[in-house]
């Protein structure tokens, strides 16, 4: 069982426009036409962003593709549609439902900016500011430094590397390596809906890349795609069986979550289903807490079992550990090597969806930012830093966040949150609740769960991805790299703004266009 190592120049993969599931999308911007519209077409002749719809065989034009608009910006070409307009019937407004979406870490312009990707497989031409969020502090604060023109390469995105190589152990098992720098983080069977699961799976093996059961068991639709998928091993042990074991490449252990450290997992009565008690093997209707810890786990050498455990079960499987962010998350990670782990996952304090209480993401666990280059520095002195791979999530949001993690020392990231809002999340918060979920996306409903397809789900996902890998490429060619992997540990390129004079801050705002952010 083997993923198939990447190769120059790359293959990408097939993207195909994949509209919004709802008739009014979501745009920053907002396009009125009043009833001095005598219906003469021109707008729609002038917009070559395809803001405004006609077909010849309807007298009357469609409503404004608001999603599309560029906005303001727009004031400066000829094809100025307000301001062509013969009758002055349209009017231009940014949206106010923007005031009513996102909060400070997932704004409203990266819910839409996401979208959009997800849906074109393109960055945004409209100008939003999808790679930084509002929080003040994080990612939200670290910038690449600007670079060079000198060492810029004229290569294209077919021949830049963006994969990373999972197996550093050189112990004869499978050395897989993944196209790009990320693959999905865990959720359960119970936490989203089916198809979501399924087109996930479906999506990282277009990608190359894998995704992840989570902690709510192996469901059988997922069998035809074992080669992409990562199945958990966490402290409730739901569904785990070593027939599953078997289907994976990486069997991942969760020892615990950013979100939730000392908590353990929990699954609201509301959404244990027959099917998904079926598989967690438990009572329909009631609520499961997963314990913390592990209570087979108490040392080093406790673990070392559990490795040795799953290598024995599966010898072509490789083991992820995932673990929070404590103050000694450096003996952690050493640890987590020495008891013969390949992948070593940290989570930090940022992640989990709206299920995950406030109260510990706020509160518990060090930030991510942190936690990748105290590990990374720790086992470079410990000599085993190349031997193992370092896998960083909690609050990874979008690609410059991926490039800044890598920066800092890790060789990838986890992404969960951000696939959700491929498919349309809103980040409402209501992920633990049965019917909670207004978009279908963590829901067990059968009829909610099915408002979402496999095959939709799937694009929307590869499309993000190969708008993330678009950014990683520019970024690559503005250093002179010619693969992520020589972007592990630069922290050089980086620079925080809290070390910044206020006149040099200024500098490192972003872009208009958002691409990338120096």
């Amino acid at each position: 069982m083997t993923i198939n190592i990447e190769k120059s120049p790359v293959e990408l993969p097939k993207t195909v426009i994949a509209p919004s599931r709802f008739r009014n999308t979501i745009g920053k911007y907002h396009i009125t036409r009043n009833s001095r519209c005598i219906s003469c077409g021109l707008c729609a002749e002038l917009c070559p962003y395809g803001v405004h719809l006609r077909f010849d065989n309807y007298s009357k034009p469609l409503r404004p593709r608001d999603d599309r608009c560029i906005g303001f910006a727009c004031r400066e070409n000829d094809f100025f549609c307000v301001e062509r307009c013969p009758q002055q019937a349209l009017t231009l407004t940014e949206n106010p439902i923007l005031e009513t979406m996102g909060d400070y870490r997932w704004t409203a312009e990266m819910l839409i900016g996401h979208w959009n990707m997800a849906e074109t497989a393109e960055l945004p031409e409209v100008n939003l500011e999808y790679n930084l969020g509002k929080s003040g502090g994080g990612f939200d604060k670290l910038r690449f430094r600007h670079s060079d023109p000198r060492e810029y390469l004229e290569l294209g995105d077919e021949e830049l590397d963006t994969s990373i190589d999972l197996n550093k152990r050189g112990d004869g098992r499978p050395e897989i390596s993944l196209s790009i720098p990320c693959y999905g983080g865990g959720m359960s069977f119970g936490s989203t809906a089916l198809p979501v699961m399924v087109g996930r799976a479906r999506a990282a093996r277009i990608l190359n890349t894998l995704t992840c059961t989570g902690e709510g068991g192996y469901p059988p639709e997922l069998v035809h795609y074992a080669d992409h998928v990562i199945t958990q091993v966490a402290t409730g042990l739901f569904g785990v069986r070593e027939e599953t074991i078997r289907y994976a490449p990486v069997v991942e252990f969760k020892y615990a979550q950013g979100a939730k450290p000392g908590l353990g997992g929990h699954l609201l009565g509301d959404k244990v289903t027959p099917e998904v008690a079926a598989i967690r093997e438990t009572v329909v209707g009631n609520a499961l807490f997963s314990p913390f810890p592990f209570h087979s786990v108490y040392s080093v050498e406790d673990h070392k079992k559990h490795v040795d455990w799953i290598k024995e079960i599966n010898p072509k499987a490789l083991v992820a550990v995932k673990v929070s962010t404590p103050t000694d998350v450096d003996m952690v990670a050493v640890g987590s090597y020495y008891a013969g782990a390949h992948i070593i996952h940290f989570d930090g304090s940022y992640g989990g969806t709206g299920a995950a209480p406030d109260i510990a993401k706020k509160n518990i666990a060090m930030p991510i930012e942190y936690a990748i280059p105290r590990v990374h520095r720790f086992l470079i002195e410990e000599g085993v830093r190349d031997e193992v791979c370092l896998i960083a999530s909690g609050g990874i949001r979008n690609a410059m966040d991926v490039a800044k993690a890598i920066a800092l020392g890790a060789d990838g990231a986890v992404i969960g949150t951000a696939e959700l809002v491929a498919v349309e999340c809103i980040r409402c918060g209501n992920c633990e609740s049965g019917r909670g979920c207004a978009r279908g996306i963590a829901s067990t409903d059968p009829e909610l769960g099915h408002m979402v397809s496999e095959e939709w789900t799937e694009q929307r996902i590869v499309n993000m991805y190969s708008a993330w890998r678009k950014q990683w490429c520019i970024l690559l060619r503005q250093y002179g790299l010619r693969s992520l992997k020589e972007l592990v540990g630069r922290t050089d390129l980086l620079v925080h703004l809290d070390y910044l004079d206020e006149e040099e801050r200024a500098t490192y705002t972003p872009a208009p266009d958002g691409k990338v952010v120096f």
